[in-house]
């Protein structure tokens, strides 16, 4: 699932840090003028001073973290017969097990969220991992389906934090300039996660027990907690100042040195119930955020109702037994390493813009790449959809899922930073609520893919999936038109 917050260091031009040769040294200048004890940042303190090396460690092992959770979003696909056996439940009750981890997936963000503005984010990290790894036990060794349910919800939940703080981490450790390349790889971590989930998991299901699957988890998010402890570094700047200040006060003995954070009596639960009730006043009064939101969590629905829906196309019509059927989804995977590849050209395109609009980017040409998606994800359904006979060969619609992939990563990325950009005032709660309505359908969808497929056939199910894209195309051509008179009226954008 698509990571749902970005956060970059601009968000803490107001702190003091210092800088050579810059307003904002003058500023820190300024304040030790008027007080001699307060605390900033010297430039080797800063994070984006680590060296490349460590920066990327923690990318990776970050982005490797949210390829884990998303993964196990999806791997449950696999289990779904056996469990049905095992439990003696009808399939549609071990469907829920990818719905409820889903979503926790969409809720959590909502808490998560504030208390990485209080704690920081290691321990967000390293708490969330530990709490992921301890209730995958209960989902392996579950007695019966009632207890195997409620703990992948818990997961789901407790695994949400690489969706809203990690692409805070990445902003934190690069410069503007420089944030492109590492926000990319972090940023495809998610999407593929669920693409990776059924290949894995078939091929475990196919040869072991289904708590195989939960087995392998267990192992993967273990390393990863060693990962994030032994790698990660703490990179959000408030508290790394708060932290200088307590070290100053300690080694010294004089109390007086202070950093702004120590002086904010940050009020926790009130900031919870902001974020959780501030995204759903912003669906409910701006139309422009409900509309790409639903476009969004419309395309998120279908790519969950592949993991019911391709197995009904692979082992009915060509005799794909798991395994293979976990291989079939390579087709999408493809789509998104293609469309993350492409990312280079998209920056090119974006900087000739800018100069061309005064050295600024305007929020609604970042919707360019959403074009591009809006028109290939229909395409790319349509597609396999005729291509869903017994008759035609099964590499054509395994083809046919590639540019339903490039499209869904073309429009995830557009919506997630125009969304960002558009709503940066509130640019948290915008994505916290694209997150909410998104897990919303992602979970939704797979409880009546089966019964949608039995009933309209392959051909037109899917057809009927792709003409729902196509009506829902025109969104970003009319967006990046008329977005910014949009966002003069709303009361929630950017002006």
């Amino acid at each position: 699932m698509p990571p749902t917050s970005q956060s970059s260091t601009n968000d803490f031009d107001h702190l003091p840090v210092k800088s050579g040769g810059n307003e904002k040294d003058d500023n820190v200048d300024a304040i030790s003028e008027r007080d001699p004890f307060a605390v900033y940042l010297e430039d080797s303190e800063l994070p984006q001073s680590l060296s490349t090396l460590r920066k990327w460690v923690t990318v990776i092992v970050v982005s490797a973290g949210a390829l884990c959770v998303t993964c196990a979003s999806s791997m449950a696909a696999s289990t779904e017969d056996s469990i049905s056996r095992e439990f003696t439940v009808a399939k549609i009750v071990t469907i829920l097990s990818i719905s409820l981890f889903v979503i926790g997936l969409g809720i959590g963000p909502l808490i998560v969220g504030p208390l990485s503005e209080v704690y920081g984010r290691n321990i967000v990290y390293q708490v969330s991992y530990a709490t992921f790894f301890a209730f995958t036990f209960p989902v392996a060794f579950a007695p019966n389906i009632s207890v195997h349910l409620i703990f992948r919800f818990i997961t789901g939940f407790c695994g949400s934090a690489f969706l809203s703080v990690a692409g805070g981490s990445v902003g934190d450790l690069f410069s503007d300039a420089n944030v492109a390349g590492p926000m990319a790889v972090y940023t495809m971590s998610p999407f593929i996660g669920p693409v990776l989930g059924p290949l894995i998991s078939g091929f475990i299901n196919q040869n072991a027990s289904w708590r195989w699957t939960y087995y392998v988890l267990l192992i993967w998010s273990f390393c990863e907690l060693v990962a994030l402890i032994v790698l990660v570094p703490e990179t959000y700047l408030p508290l790394l100042l708060k932290m200088k200040s307590a070290k100053l006060r300690q080694s010294t003995g004089d109390s007086r040195y202070w950093v702004p954070l120590d002086h904010e009596n940050k009020d926790l639960r009130k900031a919870i119930i902001i974020s959780c009730c501030k995204p759903f006043q912003l669906v409910l009064f701006d139309r422009m955020a409900l509309l790409l939101d639903l476009w969004t969590s419309l395309i998120l629905g279908i790519l969950y109702l592949a993991f019911q829906a391709f197995p009904i196309i692979f082992m009915t019509k060509h005799q794909f037994n798991m395994q293979e059927t976990g291989l079939t989804f390579l087709g999408i995977g493809l789509g998104m390493v293609i469309g993350v590849s492409s990312q280079p050209l998209w920056n090119r395109a974006y900087k000739k813009r800018a100069s061309s609009s005064g050295g600024k980017l305007p929020p609604e040409d970042l919707l360019l790449m959403g074009e591009v998606g809006a028109i290939l994800i229909p395409l790319g359904l349509i597609w396999l959809a005729f291509t869903t006979y017994k008759g035609v060969p099964w590499i054509i619609p395994i083809i046919a899922s590639i540019p339903f992939g490039t499209g869904t990563f073309f429009v995830f990325t557009s919506t997630f930073t125009y969304l960002v950009v558009a709503y940066r005032p509130i640019a948290a709660s915008a994505m916290a609520a694209n997150s909410a309505l998104r897990s919303s359908f992602a979970a939704a969808f797979p409880l009546f893919a089966g019964a949608m497929y039995h009933r309209l056939g392959t051909v037109g199910a899917t057809a009927l999936l792709a003409g729902l894209t196509a009506i829902m195309a025109p969104l970003p051509f009319i967006f990046r038109r008329i977005g910014a008179d949009l966002r003069r009226k709303s009361r929630f954008a950017a002006h």
